[in-house]
């Protein structure tokens, strides 16, 4: 791909990211090329600080519960979206019900299952109601993306945003770029950059070489062998957790044989240095990351061991079984280079491994698609609400969104937890989710990466643990 030079103007700056966004309404895929660029045009009833503290955004303060399923939220006044339309209790309720509605069939139902309505009490209070307790209610609504109540219903919604945030939509020239510039009405701080253009560069050769020549100013997924040559990089833990998602009721993985030859026939370590020069480290039996309040810290390392894999793999009589393994190239680091080894891993292990690299929106249809699993899947799992709960309600219990089991013993168990307001009482149900998650190998987890970045000489920024590219944290010094 051709890259035009920089602008002249000081404040504007270009940001590579690694895919084009499948679309701009916030709530219906979970995609992060979309989230590049609507993190910066919607805003959120709770925030975060760049280290992760939570913090009240729209809402004027901390949620208070009312009662067990009930959490009131107050929020700020005076605040529009960039259409001109109030930010209210009714625009709040209306975020809430379109993303939980099966209609809209949100890839992000994971992130809100357990809430079931809204109710406004006056213009600027507002209730979340949930199933049953939610000790991480406040969390979930970091996530959730306030749009305005009437706009939402436009037929141009999903390609032209309107939020509150800090930034306005400007143009989308498909398969080139997505142009925002600085909301001069926000209600908040002022940012100092004026117009963001944001390139789709799959390539990571490609975002380095942008960089390099000065036609852009931050890139994502900067290749690790190549931090040092970036005029600037930084590499911050993350919140991702690479994996392969199996399927259980599939005719060769629903061996538990087999799935467990699958996992101990990866060389972690290798991965984690080879791929990825130590900017990674292997993932210690699960997919929770470590960072996040359920994490099991007594689950082992997986013990590399192919002369085992291949024995399991005879025995469960799938030696020269296919298996379709599904994956993408350019959203995140290394990715194609991961699957690639990973099959590779696989196939020394004794089985014939039938590699896909889709285009990321029919990635994300076979990620989604409830009824037809391919064999393995790949994901890099990134964990915003710093919860187990998370990566429950994505990846292990039966019909999720990425789910590849049937097991209803473990989503009863999962439904039971997240609901669970003791601490010590939660943390020991979820160990033992994961424990048996881990002994039945439903999941090939493998790597807890960092986020690593490269930007130009006039930039500053300190990349965040959420992995949010928020322009209005960047500034320019010449």
């Amino acid at each position: 791909m051709a890259l035009s030079p920089l602008s002249a103007l000081a404040a504007d700056i270009t940001i590579a990211i690694g895919s084009e966004p499948s679309t701009l309404d916030p709530q219906v895929r979970d995609d992060g090329g979309e989230r590049a660029i609507n993190d910066n045009v919607y805003e959120t009833l709770m925030a975060r600080t760049p280290d992760g503290e939570l913090i009240a955004g729209l809402a004027a303060a901390a949620p208070t519960p009312v009662d067990a399923k009930t959490w009131e939220f107050k929020l700020r006044p005076n605040i529009k979206f960039h259409n001109g339309e109030a930010f209210n209790a009714d625009a709040v309720v209306n975020s809430v019900k379109r993303v939980i509605d099966p209609a809209l069939k949100s890839e992000q139902a994971a992130y809100f299952g357990t809430i079931t309505g809204a109710e406004k009490v006056d213009d600027l209070t507002v209730r979340i109601i949930t199933s049953g307790p939610d000790p991480i209610l406040p969390s979930r609504m970091y996530w959730m993306k306030m749009i305005p109540a009437t706009y939402a219903a436009d037929a141009k919604f999903a390609e032209a945003p309107v939020g509150t945030g800090p930034y306005k939509f400007t143009s989308w020239n498909r398969g080139q770029d997505i142009v925002l510039e600085k909301n001069a009405d926000y209600w908040g701080d002022a940012a100092s950059i004026d117009k963001v253009t944001y390139r789709f560069v799959g390539e990571s050769g490609t975002r380095l070489s942008g960089l390099m020549a000065g036609e852009l100013d931050v890139i994502t997924n900067l290749l690790p062998e190549f931090a040092q040559q970036a005029p600037k990089f930084a590499a911050v833990s993350g919140l991702e957790t690479s994996l392969m998602i199996v399927s259980t009721d599939n005719e060769v993985t629903k061996d538990p044989r087999v799935r467990e030859a699958m996992n101990i026939s990866v060389d972690r370590k290798a991965l984690a240095e080879s791929l990825f020069g130590g900017y990674a480290t292997p993932a210690k039996g699960q997919v929770v990351n470590p960072k996040a309040f359920g994490y099991n810290k007594s689950l082992p390392d997986y013990v590399f061991d192919v002369d085992k894999a291949r024995a399991l793999i005879k025995e469960a009589g799938a030696e020269g079984k296919t298996i379709k393994l599904v994956g993408e190239a350019g959203r995140w680091l290394k990715d194609r280079e991961l699957i690639e080894a990973v099959g590779a891993y696989w196939k020394d292990a004794g089985l014939n491994v039938d590699i896909k690299i889709e285009d990321f929106g029919e990635y994300l249809n076979q990620l989604f698609d409830k009824n037809t699993r391919p064999d393995a899947i790949f994901l890099s799992n990134s964990n915003e609400l710093l919860d187990v709960d998370r990566e429950m309600t994505a990846v292990l219990q039966s019909k999720a969104s990425s789910a590849s089991n049937s097991d209803q013993e473990m989503s009863d168990q999962i439904s039971a937890a997240r609901t669970e307001t003791d601490i010590e009482k939660r943390q020991a149900m979820y160990d033992a989710i994961t424990k048996k998650a881990y002994d039945l190998s439903y999941l090939v987890p493998l790597l807890n990466q960092q986020d690593i970045y490269g930007f130009s000489k006039r930039l500053e920024w300190q990349p965040r643990v959420d992995s949010k590219l928020l322009v209005k944290e960047m500034k320019i010094t010449e």
